[in-house]
């Protein structure tokens, strides 16, 4: 079970906003990111408006560089 300061260090801010990726919150959930995207594809009204949007190449480019650098886990 993950505790709140598991949740809290998987949390960025991207545009100004706290968020958590799509691969953390599967961690979180012990599922494959693959898996949480088919639940939010299939399922988009039982997710509130703002909780999902997708990076530009920009910002993927730039977390990927922070990752890569950073002891992330």
């Amino acid at each position: 079970m993950a505790t709140i300061e598991d949740v809290e260090k998987k949390i960025i801010t991207l545009r100004g906003q706290q968020v958590l990726l799509d691969s953390d919150v599967a961690k979180l959930y012990g599922v494959q990111t693959k898996e949480i995207n088919q639940a939010v594809r299939n399922n988009p009204m039982k997710f509130p408006l703002g909780y999902i949007f997708q990076i530009d190449n920009q910002e993927f480019t730039f977390l990927r560089s922070k990752f890569l650098t950073a002891n992330y886990q």
